[in-house]
């Protein structure tokens, strides 16, 4: 396994930032290698990189399907279980089932998808992270790795395009 050093460039706006991922991938730097922090949510599509992959969704699915199977399980087990006959009334009262059942499949979707965001984030994160106070300012950081002998290439390339700062990044604990 080579070692592939990582470079971090600072930049003060979008529009620079941007024409540099595109610079870098042309480049041949893969998207895996290119990290981008902002300290403001930034589109995937406006930085022109290919969409983030989630479990999340599916999670989300299976979870209303056990909501809608327990919530039917409490509206129509329970009394075919322990059937309580009341005045010539039907041992099945539907439209309480129907709430039932709507509020289990809400609440098992919502648990599910919680664990799911949880579980995607990777939370808590105890490895060492790069962390470049100036993002709080509104400025963007590219993290990317690029060959060992193509360090002063990249670092003049980055500068080129209207980074502000290139060095080598460096893992802290926070």
């Amino acid at each position: 396994m080579s070692y592939k050093p990582t470079l971090l460039a600072l930049f003060a706006d979008i529009d620079p930032a941007v024409a540099a991922l595109d610079k870098l991938r042309e480049m041949g730097v893969d998207d895996d290698d290119m990290t981008v922090i902002s300290g403001v949510p930034v589109s995937d599509r406006i930085l022109g990189r290919p969409s983030a992959w989630t479990n999340v969704p599916r999670l989300a699915l299976g979870g209303a399907v056990a909501g809608f199977l327990i919530g039917a399980f409490f509206a129509f087990g329970t009394p075919a279980m322990y059937p309580i006959y009341v005045g010539g009334q039907g041992l099945y009262a539907v439209p309480p089932a129907i709430v039932i059942i709507f509020e289990m499949t809400m609440l098992g979707m919502l648990i599910s998808t919680f664990v799911g965001v949880f579980l995607d984030s990777y939370f808590p994160s105890y490895q060492p992270k790069e962390y470049v106070a100036e993002i709080s300012d509104g400025k963007i950081a590219i993290l990317f790795a690029c060959p060992p002998d193509a360090e002063s290439k990249f670092s003049n390339l980055m500068t080129g395009l209207g980074a502000e700062l290139v060095k080598p990044a460096e893992a802290q604990h926070l």
